[in-house]
C-alpha cells in the first residue's frame, strides 16, 4: 500500500521492529475510522470492527495470518430494512520485498505473478488496511435478512408484464 492510498483504517507495521518469533497485534477500529469506513463499503453502520493478527517473517518476507471480526448492520436487498449481522474472516496474507520488473513471455506465467505474494512498500506492512480489506472481502453483495423471501404475491402473473418494456410501452401515443 503506497502511503498517497491510505484508507480510513491504518495502522502501518514496520517489519524492521518484527521480533524473531514473530508478533501479536490487535487492530480494534475508532468510531470514526468505523463511521468512515460504512461510508466507503455503503453499510447503514459498523458497530464493531477487530483484527487479531500474527506477524511473522523476515524483513526480506512477512506473513500475517488471523481473522477479522465484524458487527455489521447492512441493507436487505429484499425488504430494503436495516438488520445486524457477525462477518468473521480468516486472514492469510504473504508479503515479500519487492521483485524487479521482468518481461512477461507467457501466460502461465502472467497467471502465477497472480498468485504471487504482495509486495512490501517502504518496509511496512498495513495492517488496518489489511482488516478493511477482509471485511470488504467478507461483505454479502446481496444480503438478506434473516427469512426475508420474495413471495410469489409480488411477482406479476403475467411474465410480459413483469418486462421494464411493458412500462415504456405504455407510455407510447396510441394511434
Amino acid at each position: 500500500m503506497t502511503p498517497d492510498s491510505v484508507g480510513p483504517l491504518s495502522r502501518p507495521f514496520l517489519i524492521g521492529r518484527l521480533p524473531d518469533r514473530g508478533t501479536e497485534i490487535k487492530v480494534e477500529a475508532s468510531e470514526a475510522e468505523r463511521a468512515a469506513l460504512a461510508a466507503d463499503l455503503n453499510l447503514p453502520a459498523i458497530r464493531s470492527l477487530t483484527a487479531s493478527l500474527r506477524v511473522t517473517g523476515t524483513p526480506r518476507g512477512v506473513k500475517v495470518i488471523g481473522r477479522v471480526r465484524a458487527e455489521i448492520v447492512q441493507t436487505c436487498v429484499v425488504t430494503l430494512e436495516p438488520f445486524e449481522s457477525v462477518l468473521d474472516e480468516e486472514v492469510n496474507v504473504a508479503f515479500t520485498e519487492p521483485r524487479p520488473p521482468r518481461q512477461r513471455t507467457s501466460e502461465e506465467e502472467q497467471e502465477a505473478d497472480l498468485d504471487a505474494p504482495d509486495e512490501l512498500v517502504d518496509g511496512r506492512v498495513d495492517l488496518g488496511a489489511i482488516t478493511a480489506e477482509f471485511l470488504a472481502l467478507g461483505l454479502d453483495p446481496y444480503p438478506k435478512k434473516p427469512g426475508a423471501a420474495l413471495s410469489e404475491e409480488t411477482l406479476p402473473d403475467d411474465p410480459a408484464a413483469a418486462s421494464p418494456f411493458a412500462v415504456l410501452s405504455g407510455l407510447r401515443p396510441k394511434d
